[in-house]
């Protein structure tokens, strides 16, 4: 059975470099490959990279625009130490908050070489995000 794809698209300064960007730093795979665009799948969703210059914020005019991701718990934090490892510059470096309490959660927040914020995020309580009621409401996929 055919599983939605979540796909998302965003301007980008420089195709080349934000490409071996997400290929290097979140292991992402390339699809289609065109002169100013590019697909690549991360996080089992499609994102699509136009090098437009023109449209890519400057840095303070970002404000809370990102695009983020939930990842199980381990694969967080094996993400979150290899990226420690490669020495990533992190807008919020990888942290827990609220330990011990049912909304304990991890997170860490860096930027593409064009200024768009990426959240990585887990959970030890999903529900706390989303009850998994609700979110099987939004992807019967999901069991």
């Amino acid at each position: 059975m055919f599983r939605p794809i979540f796909h998302l698209a965003f301007p980008v300064q420089n195709l080349e470099e934000s490409k071996d960007f997400y290929v290097t730093t979140f292991g992402a795979k390339v699809g289609r490959v065109r002169d100013k665009w590019c697909d690549i799948f991360l996080f089992e969703g499609q994102i699509t990279l136009h090098e437009r210059p023109s449209e890519v914020l400057p840095i303070g005019e970002h404000g809370v625009r990102h695009w983020g991701a939930v990842l199980a718990w381990d694969d967080w934090e094996a993400l979150a130490d290899r990226l420690n490892e490669m020495r990533i510059q992190f807008k919020v470096k990888p942290n827990v908050s609220f330990v011990g309490t049912d909304a304990e959660q991890a997170k860490m927040l860096l930027s593409d070489p064009s200024g768009n914020a990426i959240e990585v995020k887990a959970y030890k309580n999903l529900s706390v995000a989303l009850s998994i009621e609700d979110f099987q409401k939004c992807s019967p996929t999901v069991t």
